[in-house]
């Protein structure tokens, strides 16, 4: 990984670096990423059309990228789908891709520009991880969530997880803010780039 736009994206030091390293990689990113045999976006659609109905909406893509992790769903029919992303480089590659009703610009981390209740099932893709969006961005999602709302998402489960996600996880699941659903096994989700990675899918349900 060392030398490589995923490097950077995990090397940069602050939220303006990590945006101009994303800026920079917007147009190779999904190539990139499909070489590794990037694995998440097809497991959280499939887990997606298990645990959400076809008619629920609107649908929030937080840390939506290129669009990559909406691509399958909006194929399928699920809409509206409102996307947010720090990077203007990768929302102006998931603009041009037609799917998604809204694109804007937001970070992860910090109070999201929607009102309490507003979606009927949020995803986020890869995202809410070491050195990318901090774990308190859980709250923020719960928060724009509709009570009942399935809130879908990744997290890493190798070594290199920092402690505080999946105690954020649960701690919020303590103070009755949601209440797990379901959760895959452990998988690889780069095998060919990053066979050390693993990833978990979650399926929490906001009270």
């Amino acid at each position: 990984m060392a030398g490589t736009k995923v490097s950077a994206s995990y090397g940069a030091s602050s939220v303006e670096e990590q945006k101009a390293a994303y800026d920079n990689w917007a147009q190779e990113y999904e190539r990139d990423l499909c070489a590794m045999g990037y694995r998440i976006p097809a497991v959280i659609a499939a887990v997606f059309t298990r645990f959400v109905a076809q008619d629920a909406a609107p649908i929030l893509d937080a840390g939506c990228g290129g669009g990559i992790q909406s691509e399958p769903l909006a194929y399928l029919g699920f809409e509206p789908i409102i996307g947010i992303d720090l990077s203007d480089g990768m929302l102006e590659v998931a603009r041009a891709k037609g799917i998604y009703a809204e694109l804007r610009q937001m970070q992860l981390g910090g109070p999201l520009d929607f009102p309490d209740d507003t979606f009927a099932a949020v995803i986020s893709s890869g995202v809410i991880t070491p050195k990318h969006a901090p774990a308190e961005s859980f709250r923020e999602l719960i928060r724009v969530a509709r009570p009942g709302a399935p809130v879908i998402f990744s997290l890493r489960d190798d070594t290199a997880q920092e402690p505080e996600y999946p105690a954020m996880v649960a701690d919020l699941a303590a103070a009755g803010a949601w209440a797990q659903v379901f959760s895959t096994d452990s998988f690889h989700s780069m095998p060919y780039g990053e066979p050390e990675v693993t990833h978990r899918v979650h399926v929490y349900k906001v009270i």
